[in-house]
C-alpha cells in the first residue's frame, strides 16, 4: 500500500495547529462561563461518575464538552503521526516532530487534571495555558517543515534580520507569559471560588500593554529591515501578517480593557493570541529554507553555478556540485560585486 502524499501530511500538519489553536479558544470558554470546576475532580467529571450530573448543571456539560474535545484533538494529531511514518521515504525529522506534539496532549491532559484537583489554582492555569502555547509553536514548525525537504539550512535573509525576527518570537513570548499573569490577576478566573495572584491588575496590565508596544515595534523595524533588504516575497508577506495580526490584537486588547473586559472580547483576544504566536513562529521559518536550494533569479544562475534551464524566476533552485551557498544574501553580495561593468 502507498504511503500518504506530501500533500495529505502537510494538510494533516495543518489541522494539527487548527485543532491545538481550537483547544485553547474552547478552554477560555470554560474559563469565561465560570465552567472552570464544572467537573470537580479529575480523572472523573465527579468522584463517582465520568459524565456531569444534574448537580452541575450547564457548566458541567461545558466543561465536560471540553474534555471531550481532547479526544478531538489526539484523534487528529495521532492521525498526523500516522501519515509521517507511512509516508515514503520516511523522514525521521517529522516523525520526531510529530510524536512530541502528540506526547504533548497527555502532558497537557495532566496538567489540566492538577488545575482542576488545585481549584483552579492561577499558577497552574498559567501553566496550562503556556504549554499549549508551546505545543502550537511546534505544530506550526511541523507543518512548514512538511513542505521542505531535509537538507541544509540555508538562509534567505541576511543573519542579523533572522536573529530580529527571532528576538520578535522572544518578546512574544514573554508578552503571552505577563498576559497569563494578568488574566491570574484580574476577573473570570473560571469560578468563582478561584484564588487570584494578588498582584495588582492594573499595574501587570500596564506591563502587558509596554511590552505590547515593544513587540509591535519591533515588528515593524523587521517589516522595514526586510524591505531595504529586498528580502524575498514569502519572508515579506509573513511579516506583514505578523504585524497586521499583532495591530489587530493590540486594538481587542485595549477595547475589553477600558470597557470592562467584555467575555466576547476576552475570548477573541485570547484567540488573537494564538493567531500572532503562529504569526510569529511562521516569519522565523519564511526567513530559511531546508535542502539543498536557494532562491535565485534567471540573470543569477550562471555566476552561482545553479543550473539555469531548472533554475525558474523567483523559485528554488536545484544547486549543482561545485559550489555551495550557504547564506543567500552574501551569495548576491558577492555576484554583484564580481560583475564586470557595463560598457556604455
Amino acid at each position: 500500500m502507498a504511503g500518504p502524499s506530501q500533500r495529505t501530511v502537510s494538510r494533516l500538519a495543518l489541522a494539527s495547529v487548527v485543532a491545538n489553536a481550537g483547544i485553547v479558544v474552547t478552554g477560555g470558554a470554560v474559563r469565561l462561563t465560570a465552567s472552570g470546576l464544572g467537573c470537580p475532580t479529575w480523572p472523573r467529571c465527579t468522584e463517582t461518575t465520568y459524565t456531569p450530573t444534574s448537580e452541575y448543571a450547564a457548566h458541567g456539560l461545558i466543561e465536560f464538552g471540553n474534555r471531550l474535545l481532547t479526544f478531538v484533538l489526539t484523534a487528529i494529531v495521532m492521525a498526523t503521526v500516522v501519515a509521517v511514518v507511512r509516508q515514503r521515504p520516511r523522514r525521521r525529522s517529522l516523525v520526531r516532530l510529530a510524536v512530541v506534539v502528540f506526547l504533548g496532549i497527555p502532558a497537557q491532559a495532566v496538567l489540566g487534571g492538577i488545575t482542576v484537583l488545585t481549584g483552579l489554582n492561577p499558577w497552574t492555569v498559567m501553566a496550562h495555558f503556556l504549554l499549549s502555547m508551546l505545543l502550537i509553536g511546534l505544530a506550526v514548525l511541523l507543518h512548514v517543515r512538511t513542505r521542505e525537504s531535509d537538507g541544509p539550512v540555508l538562509l534567505v535573509v541576511k543573519q542579523p534580520l533572522r536573529r530580529l525576527s527571532q528576538l520578535v518570537l522572544v518578546v512574544l513570548a514573554v508578552t503571552l507569559a505577563v498576559g497569563t499573569v494578568v488574566t491570574g490577576s484580574g476577573p473570570h478566573s473560571g469560578d468563582v471560588e478561584a484564588g487570584r495572584t494578588g498582584f495588582s491588575p492594573a499595574s501587570v496590565s500596564q506591563l502587558h500593554a509596554d511590552l505590547v508596544m515593544l513587540l509591535i515595534g519591533l515588528s515593524i523595524a523587521t517589516w522595514f529591515a526586510l524591505k531595504a533588504t529586498d528580502a524575498p516575497p514569502a519572508v515579506m508577506r509573513a511579516a506583514g501578517v505578523l504585524l497586521a495580526v499583532e495591530v489587530g490584537q493590540a486594538a481587542i486588547g485595549w477595547t475589553q480593557y477600558f470597557t470592562s473586559l467584555p467575555v466576547v472580547l476576552v475570548g477573541a483576544h485570547l484567540a488573537g493570541a494564538c493567531l500572532v504566536l503562529i504569526a510569529a513562529s511562521r516569519l522565523v521559518l519564511m526567513t530559511r529554507a531546508h535542502g539543498a536550494v536557494v532562491p535565485v533569479s534567471a540573470k543569477d544562475a550562471h555566476s552561482l553555478r545553479y543550473d539555469p534551464i531548472s533554475s525558474v524566476p523567483g523559485r528554488l533552485a536545484p544547486a549543482l556540485p561545485g559550489k555551495r551557498v550557504d547564506k543567500i544574501a552574501d551569495a548576491r553580495e558577492s555576484h554583484e560585486r564580481d560583475r564586470p561593468p557595463v560598457r556604455r
